[in-house]
C-alpha cells in the first residue's frame, strides 16, 4: 500500500488485490448488516449497496475532514462489470422466449417506451431544475429501468464527457428507486383489483391457467461445470472486445459491456441450436452473484459523495417525478394494454419493480400479490425474461442514442 501527500492530505493508494480485499470485507460488513435489519430483506436493498455506502460515507467524512483519503484500483472492477453482464447475454435463450408468445413482446415494448419516457421527464426536469440534461438520463432509464448494475457502468462512462459526480448519482438513484419500487408495488396492484374488483385465484378459487415457470434442469454445480462455464463467459468477454473495438473504430459508441453481451448471446444460442454443448444455469447463476456483487461493491467503495451535495434537491425533484410517471404508465399503459386482468396487475406490479429497481424488486413485489390473491405464472415468466435480461440490450441503445444528443 502506497501514500503520498496532496494539498496536505493523506491518500492511501490500494493496489488492485488490495481494492478488491477491501471490496470482499465491505460486501460482508453489509450482508452481515442486511441479515439483522429485516427492512433491509424486504425492500430487497443488496449488501453491496449497505456496505459500500457505509465505507463511501465514511471514506468522505475521512476526506471532507482533512484526515485522509483513498485513491482505489479500478482495473479489475471494469472486467468484473463486463463479466456479469456477459452472464445476462448468456441467459438470453431463445428457447425460453418462444415460450412467452405476443404478451411478451408486447410487455418488452412497453418497457422500451417507458425507459424513452424516464429519459424525456428526466431530461426536461433537470433542464427546469438547472443541473446537466446528462443527470436527467441518470436518474431516467440509466439508473431507474437499468437498476444499479447499468448505473455501475455508465457512471464513469458519463464521468468521461464531462457530468462530474456521475457515477455517485447513478448509485444514489438506483437506491431511491430500488426503495420505491418495492414500496410501490404492493399497494398499487392492491389499489387496481380493488378499484377494477378484479377475480384472483385464492379469493375466488377460479384455475390457475396451466403455464408454469420452467426451470432448466441442471446437474448442480460441479468444479467442471463452473470452469466450462467461466470459460465460455471468457470467450465471449475476448470477443466481445474485439466487437467493441470494430464498433468504436465505426463511430458507434456503446458502453464496453456490449460486444460481450452480444456474443455471449451469440454463444449461448449456437449451443441451444446446435445441442453441440450447454451452459449450466446453476454455475451460470453463481459466476453473475460473485462478479455483481464484488463489481458493485467496488463501484460504491469509490463514490465521491461530496458531489452530490449541489445535486440532491434536483436530484430528488426528478426522482419524484419519475415515481408518478411510473404510477401514471403501468396503470393507464401497462394494465390496460396487458388485458385489465389479475394478470394484468402482476405484470403492472412487476413493472413497477424492475423499472424503478432490479427484478428482484419485480419478484418480490409480485410475491406479496401472490401470497394474498394466488399466484399468475404467465405474468411471473414474462417478467422474469424481460427484466432479467431482455431490457438491457435495448435500455443500453436507448441510453446512448439519447445521451448523444447532450454530449
Amino acid at each position: 500500500m502506497e501514500s503520498t501527500i496532496v494539498k496536505g492530505l493523506l491518500i492511501l493508494k490500494l493496489n488492485m488485490i488490495q481494492t478488491v480485499a477491501l471490496a470482499l470485507v465491505v460486501y460482508f460488513l453489509g450482508s452481515f448488516i442486511r441479515h439483522r435489519i429485516p427492512i433491509f430483506m424486504r425492500l430487497s436493498i443488496p449488501a453491496p449497496v449497505i456496505g459500500g455506502l457505509i465505507f463511501a460515507g465514511l471514506s468522505t467524512f475521512l476526506r471532507t475532514q482533512g484526515i485522509l483519503g483513498f485513491e482505489l484500483d479500478g482495473s479489475m472492477q471494469t472486467a468484473l462489470m463486463i463479466m456479469f453482464f456477459c452472464t445476462i447475454g448468456m441467459g438470453a435463450s431463445v428457447t425460453l422466449l418462444k415460450k412467452g408468445g405476443m404478451p411478451l413482446i408486447i410487455f418488452f415494448l412497453l418497457a422500451v417506451v417507458l425507459a424513452v419516457l424516464q429519459n424525456v421527464l428526466g431530461i426536461a426536469l433537470a433542464k427546469a431544475t438547472g443541473i446537466d440534461p446528462l443527470f436527467g438520463i441518470i436518474s431516467g432509464a440509466v439508473t431507474l429501468m437499468g437498476g444499479l448494475g447499468t448505473g455501475g457502468a455508465f457512471g464513469p462512462l458519463f464521468e468521461e464527457w464531462g457530468v462530474q459526480g456521475a457515477t455517485a448519482a447513478a448509485v444514489a438513484c438506483a437506491t431511491f428507486g430500488m426503495v420505491a419500487g418495492s414500496l410501490m408495488g404492493g399497494p398499487f396492484g392492491e389499489a387496481l383489483i380493488k378499484k377494477y374488483k378484479l377475480s384472483t385465484p385464492l379469493q375466488d378459487g377460479i384455475a390457475v391457467d396451466g403455464i408454469e415457470v420452467e426451470e432448466e434442469q441442471e446437474s448442480g454445480i460441479s468444479g467442471d461445470s463452473l470452469i466450462k462455464t467461466l470459460g465460455f463467459i471468457l470467450a465471449a468477454m475476448g470477443l466481445g472486445s474485439i466487437l467493441s473495438f470494430y464498433l468504436t473504430k465505426a463511430g458507434i459508441t456503446l458502453p464496453g459491456y456490449i460486444g460481450a453481451m452480444i456474443m455471449a448471446a451469440i454463444i449461448r444460442n449456437f449451443g441451444d441450436l446446435t445441442k453441440s454443448y450447454e451452459i449450466n444455469g446453476n454455475a451460470l447463476e453463481v459466476i453473475s452473484d460473485i462478479s455483481l456483487a464484488v463489481y458493485l461493491t467496488m463501484a460504491i467503495n469509490g463514490l465521491k459523495l461530496w458531489e452530490l451535495i449541489n445535486l440532491a434537491l434536483p436530484l430528488l425533484v426528478i426522482l419524484l417525478g419519475q415515481i408518478i410517471l411510473m404510477a401514471l404508465f403501468c396503470w393507464l399503459a401497462v394494465y390496460f394494454i396487458m388485458g385489465r386482468t389479475y394478470d394484468a396487475v402482476h405484470l403492472s406490479v412487476g413493472m413497477v419493480g424492475f423499472g424503478m429497481g432490479a427484478t428482484p424488486n419485480a419478484l418480490v413485489n409480485m410475491a406479496a400479490l401472490t401470497e394474498k390473491y394466488g399466484p399468475s405464472p404467465r405474468a411471473l415468466m414474462i417478467v422474469s425474461l424481460v427484466g432479467a435480461f431482455l431490457i438491457d440490450f435495448a435500455n443500453a441503445l436507448i441510453i446512448t442514442g439519447m445521451a448523444g444528443m447532450f454530449r
